[in-house]
């Protein structure tokens, strides 16, 4: 099959470099000189740096050139960050091609999904998003990694199984795209937050319940989202959340550990050279709650340190102080 995956990031760069011994692959990098440079030295430095690329992987810098490699019934995988996502939805969708997204997110401004974009954007598209505790390095080196590929299709979903699922990434489906992408969405914001706990020497016992009480955000919003309890306790939830929020390859947990170091957010960003998603979605992720009358304490708190309206330390003893209850 012939696969376009649009977004030479690093997790786009991985999937591609994983994909394409067994499939016709081209990856497209949206800066032209980007592109050349992959393709003349068969890596991706800026994001994957000293992964050499399979010689079978095409590399294309023109974008409609990109698409027509995925022409009749072959498959899209967008792999830009959140901001992205409705201009690649608008530009690809196409009747009976498959569309996949890699982003994990709520739009800035809307607070949309990645599924709630394409429902605006193509409601006729055939769309999924593929997630799970997943570091692109260890993808791109082939180690061992489970994924899950949600959507509503379920042939895009044995599709996905064809295309993605090898000896070294496995991949399960899910009929529930709503809960994968809140999953995804909402443990960057946790990372964030365990990052701080772990930038203060808070201890391995906050640690747990920061993850713990996290975890029940994330399923309280999922659930007023619509999505299945279950999926939480998956990869695309526990999964995702117990790696993004302990591995020191996490750049939300980095942002955390240098924000409860002291230094300023915007100090932050620049020197991680790659995006957070944590930190665009963080609000969005507290205004959706807050519409849906959803209590989440420890996002709201997470909100609070990354606009700057309250230290680690204040929010630490707001979160302690919190009347006691019942856990369920």
């Amino acid at each position: 099959m012939k696969v376009c995956v649009l977004g030479a990031g690093a997790w786009g760069t991985a999937l591609a470099a994983s994909i394409a011994p067994r499939h016709d692959t081209l990856l497209w990098a949206r800066d032209a000189a980007q592109a050349a440079l992959i393709d003349r030295s068969r890596r991706n430095e800026r994001y994957l740096p000293g992964v050499d690329l399979p010689a079978v992987l095409r590399i294309e810098g023109a974008f409609e050139s990109a698409l027509s490699h995925a022409a009749g019934d072959g498959l899209i995988v967008v792999a830009t960050p959140m901001s992205g996502l409705r201009e690649m939805v608008s530009r690809c969708a196409e009747q009976g091609r498959g569309l996949w997204w890699l982003c994990k997110g709520f739009e800035a401004g809307s607070g949309a999904l990645g599924h709630e974009v394409a429902r605006d954007v193509a409601p006729e598209a055939r769309v999924g998003v593929l997630s799970g505790p997943s570091f692109a390095l260890e993808v791109a080196g082939g180690q061992p990694t489970a994924l899950v590929a949600a959507s509503a299709d379920a042939a895009l979903r044995q599709q996905a199984l064809e295309v993605f699922h090898s000896e070294s990434l496995r991949i399960y489906t899910s009929a529930d795209p709503i809960g994968v992408e809140v999953g995804g969405a909402v443990k960057n914001v946790l990372a964030i937050a365990t990052g701080i706990g772990d930038g203060m020497a808070l201890g391995l016992n906050a640690r747990a319940a920061l993850i713990t009480r996290g975890l029940a955000e994330m399923t309280r919003l999922g659930l007023a989202l619509g999505a299945r309890a279950d999926t939480f306790m998956g990869l695309s939830g526990l999964g995702d959340l117990v790696l993004t929020a302990t591995g020191d390859l996490s750049r939300n947990r980095q942002v955390g550990l240098q924000l409860a170091r002291g230094r300023r957010l915007p100090e932050v960003l620049a020197s991680l050279g790659h995006v957070a998603e944590g930190v665009h979605s963080a609000a969005m992720v507290l205004a959706r709650a807050r519409s849906l009358g959803v209590e989440m304490p420890i996002t709201e708190a997470v909100v609070a340190v990354l606009e700057g309206r309250a230290s680690p330390a204040q929010v630490l003893t707001q979160l302690m102080r919190r009347d006691a209850r019942a856990e369920a």
